[in-house]
């Protein structure tokens, strides 16, 4: 069984790579690319290049409040990381009152209009508290609605060996005339550091998306006073080197603990947000990011810096989704995996 995988809000390919890198050792479950949307046209140029190069046709690039559904055409299978702005535990937390939160709808149309046998959907973990609990129980109703037994669950990725502590809410949906139950794949146990991610192997002279980012004298003085897994609140620095914020955001100058998977790659933020080497006082490069995220190395980003910093930052790690859409693919298979209990409980 060949499914035909549908995205919205696809970003520049995570999911998309987990999906079509699927492998159970049988070659008749698989994932193939049918189409793909996302609003960000460098975003769209990254996912084309890196997953289906000879179909370009197939990803539209266009904001989802004007895509005509209708043409997408039919698929097995859908997946949708729909924009997490104001569901995250970061910012003003509109919920459904943001411009963002009732995006998820989209995909629930797809489901209604295509009748998709499984689909996956992803969020941040701040999902489960926006609007006081509200969103989230508005979300599994209206999937269950639709016509899905759902499977949510929030995974925490460094627990099944990505180098990098993100924990994002997935939700699996079977359709409910189907006679498969899916069960939450079982951490790995496997803890890899970021040093081994970044370091082992080093990464090629001449990669794509390695550019170093320029550091201020300022900023260099600053790095060489935080040590390893320490950031800009830990020491005591000197006055001209103090930073002035109303908050204590834990992640501004942090550097990395080396022994430790990486704290979350993000998308977005200014100046002391970027992720900053555990020895040599300098941010990340993007490529050294992409391997958090679990990128290949050939995987190529369009856009500027910032624009790849970006949909790096936004994008689910593929070695992540791979896990969880191979665990998809033996439920269907009628194949035995280990599986552990949800952490989410969906109460009817």
């Amino acid at each position: 069984m060949i499914f035909h995988l549908g995205e919205l809000f696809c970003g520049p390919g995570g999911i998309g790579w987990g999906a079509t890198h699927a492998d159970i050792g049988n070659e008749e479950f698989g994932i193939v690319h049918q189409w793909a949307n996302d609003l960000d046209e460098s975003t769209c140029r990254t996912y084309t290049r890196n997953i289906c190069p000879d179909a370009p046709e197939s990803v539209y690039c266009e904001d989802v409040h004007t895509l005509d559904l209708t043409q997408l055409g039919a698929i097995d299978a859908l997946a949708f990381g729909f924009p997490c702005n104001d569901f995250s535990l970061v910012g003003s937390k509109l919920g459904f009152k943001g411009k963002y939160g009732p995006l998820y709808t989209y995909g629930i149309e797809v489901l209604k209009m295509y009748r998709p046998m499984w689909f996956l959907a992803e969020n941040v973990g701040g999902l489960r508290s926006a609007n006081e609990g509200k969103a989230f129980d508005k979300i599994l109703s209206d999937m269950k609605e639709a016509g899905y037994r759902i499977y949510p669950n929030l995974y925490k990725f460094e627990e099944y060996g990505i180098p990098q502590a993100r924990h994002r809410i997935i939700i699996i949906g079977i359709r409910d005339d189907l006679p498969y139950e899916f069960r939450i794949p079982a951490p790995t146990g496997e803890m890899k550091t970021c040093r081994q991610a970044i370091e082992e192997p080093p990464i090629p002279a001449g990669a794509y998306n390695n550019e170093p980012t320029k550091q201020s004298e300022k900023v260099v003085r600053r790095l060489n006073l935080i040590g390893p897994g320490q950031n800009a609140w830990d020491v005591d620095l000197p006055d001209d080197l103090k930073i002035n914020t109303k908050t204590k955001i834990s992640t501004i100058y942090k550097r990395l603990d080396p022994e430790k998977p990486s704290y979350t790659v993000t998308g977005s933020g200014g100046g002391g947000t970027h992720i900053y080497h555990w020895e040599e006082p300098r941010a990340l490069t993007n490529r050294e990011r992409a391997r958090l995220q679990t990128f290949p190395d050939d995987y190529i980003f369009e856009g500027s810096k910032e624009q790849v910093r970006k949909q790096i930052g936004m994008a689910v790690p593929c070695e992540g989704a791979k896990i969880i859409f191979e665990a998809i693919l033996k439920t269907f298979a009628g194949e035995e995996y280990e599986y552990t209990e949800p952490n989410i409980k969906d109460e009817d």
